[in-house]
């Protein structure tokens, strides 16, 4: 089939590159000339596990290719994906749905025969019936369906859930896209993965809720962790305890600094606000939302505990920056707020990330930028771990304790056992965890 893609992001490039090698024919296009360009020349704008080579080859074999001209991609094409951004808006909260509206005005004017026109952006309940009253306001005779197929990608995984999904998510609302659409994932289909045929405004609900149910997960265990620390309890033995259960399961039950990244925070926001919108509050959600925002920033105080209550003039090494390892995504990383509330009372910080380094440099001032862990490590009152990268997984302890002034360890991924960490000669600090 013929595909463009609107958008060279995360998901349109993922999504571009694996259509790609099932042998579609794709046209990425994103309206960035520097990006395209960065692209053409071989170079990933974002840091994923085996994307560059899927890429590549692909880009070889002449299955995908890259441009700025989008009329030109979508008049080809008969299946046309919008993944462009849908950041919160500021001021309220909402999805900013100004991108996909655009290039929805966009693809109207260069539509050619029969197209199937999917947003894969996550976008609110209804976005799809504007998409399409869009295009049919500006093109009256365009033969074209409106479909939602959101994506359930995990970044530094993304190649493996695509090629392997759980399930693919449909919203369909004629037979005709139903068609393009089965013959879009035939590959998939063969390999038996579930597809889930709903309703568009369906498809669309179902994205933000699973998402919010994963975010609910996370900071429920984080509290238990809070628990756990008061009552003598062990968090990651309470999580595997309960996730041992069926019915519950084991994943995102890992106590932590709290969530981020590029999806969950600004996901459960926009839920929240489509929920006000149509009376019908999700409080759950709302509270999961404040617990978590409260929570990355009063790491601090662990930290601060373990200096003696006091950090001013003080250096603090932190191990981690981006919000999950294998990514170099830094949106809304618990690193953010943990180095700001660091800073706030009076710490020197310096920082080291294996992938994150390049994007953090433009978000952080005032941060020593070190070249590996030992750099970091140097001559610091304390070591944190924010982000559970296999590099810091079985670090020299002896070494790091020979170039820290002082042997604190913060382990905000609880990667250290204490008792490993005392044999070394440290003060450990975990979470959920006080034995």
């Amino acid at each position: 089939m013929r595909i463009a893609i609107i958008g060279s992001g995360y998901v349109g490039l993922v999504s571009g590159a694996c259509f790609a090698d099932f042998g579609h024919a794709v046209t990425a296009v994103d309206n960035d000339p520097a990006k395209i360009a960065m692209l053409l020349r071989g170079e990933m704008p974002i840091y994923e596990p085996g994307l560059g080579d899927l890429v590549a080859s692909n880009v070889r074999a002449g299955r995908l290719s890259f441009t700025t001209d989008l009329a030109s991609a979508v008049s080809a094409a008969e299946v046309v994906l919008i993944a462009v951004g849908t950041p919160s808006r500021r001021g309220d909260g909402h999805a900013d749905l100004s991108y996909v509206y655009g290039a929805a005005r966009e693809i109207a004017g260069a539509l050619q025969g029969h197209t199937v026109v999917v947003t894969k952006s996550t976008v609110p309940v209804g976005t799809g019936d504007e998409v399409e009253r869009i295009i049919r306001e500006a093109r009256p005779d365009a033969d074209v369906s409106v479909a939602s197929n959101p994506e359930f990608l995990r970044e530094g995984a993304a190649i493996v859930d695509f090629k392997r999904p759980d399930r693919i998510v449909l919203g369909i609302e004629d037979d005709r896209a139903r068609a393009v659409m089965q013959e879009l994932y035939r590959p998939l289909y063969l390999n038996q993965a579930p597809i889930l045929w709903t309703s568009r405004r369906t498809a669309e609900l179902t994205k933000y809720a699973a998402n919010a149910f994963l975010a609910t997960k996370i900071t429920f265990i984080n509290e238990i962790a809070d628990l756990c620390e008061k009552v003598g309890a062990d968090v990651q033995q309470v999580a595997r305890g309960i996730g041992l259960d069926n019915r519950i399961g084991s994943k995102f039950l890992h106590a932590g600094p709290g969530y981020g990244g590029s999806c969950f925070p600004k996901d459960t926001m926009a839920l929240i606000k489509t929920g006000q919108d149509h009376g019908a509050s999700v409080r759950i959600v709302e509270t999961v939302a404040a617990v978590n925002d409260q929570r990355k920033r009063s790491m601090a105080k662990k930290v601060l505990a373990a200096c003696g209550g006091s950090l001013r003039g003080k250096t603090v090494a932190v191990l981690g920056l981006t919000f999950k390892p294998n990514t170099d995504d830094m949106r809304d990383a618990p690193s953010l707020s943990l180095i700001a509330a660091l800073k706030d009372a009076g710490a020197r910080v310096r920082a080291y990330d294996p992938e994150g380094m390049e994007v953090a440099r433009r978000m952080l001032d005032d941060v020593i930028f070190a070249s590996d862990a030992y750099d970091c490590a140097d001559g610091a009152d304390a070591l944190v771990i924010v982000t559970e990268w296999d590099a810091f997984r079985a670090l020299d302890m002896s070494r790091l304790k020979s170039l820290l002034k002082a042997a604190v360890l913060v382990d905000l991924r609880n990667i250290y056992p204490r008792e490993e960490a005392a044999r070394h000669g440290f003060v450990h600090v975990g979470i959920g965890r006080t034995a």
